[in-house]
């Protein structure tokens, strides 16, 4: 095994300096350090002392997003439009205009899909063109 110090060995170990953090072998960063033994590196397979990381102190904060709840009410507005409206007749509730959305859903030598929503009762409909 081999062992370095963070401090004395510096112009032994490599190329890198950085804090103990990172390898100053390899530049790899380091796994933590466990309750008991030392530190060894994914990289370059170098063991680090545990008491390089006596007077060091690690602070992190975990930000959670806000969870916010919404009804599918306020998701779907009924006065707005998906996306530009043609007169087509709904065959549901018989209302004469829908808005359209086109996807290329086949293989490029076919047509598009053609996807169809009724602006008063939201039934959708396919047409393959």
């Amino acid at each position: 095994m081999y062992y370095l110090n963070f401090f004395s060995d510096m112009s032994e170990a490599g190329m890198f300096t950085s804090s103990t953090a990172f390898c100053v072998r390899c530049g790899s960063i380091l796994p933590l350090l466990q309750r008991f033994g030392s530190v060894k590196c994914y990289g370059c397979k170098v063991f680090y002392d545990a008491s390089n990381y006596n007077n060091l102190k690690f602070e992190y904060t975990v930000n959670f997003n806000a969870v916010s709840v919404t009804s599918n009410k306020a998701i779907i507005n009924l006065d707005n439009p998906e996306g530009p409206v043609v007169e087509r007749k709904c065959p549901k509730c018989g209302n004469d205009r829908m808005s359209y959305a086109t996807l290329q859903l086949r293989s490029a030598d076919e047509g598009q899909t053609v996807f169809y929503t009724c602006t008063s009762c939201r039934y959708k409909e396919t047409e393959n063109s």
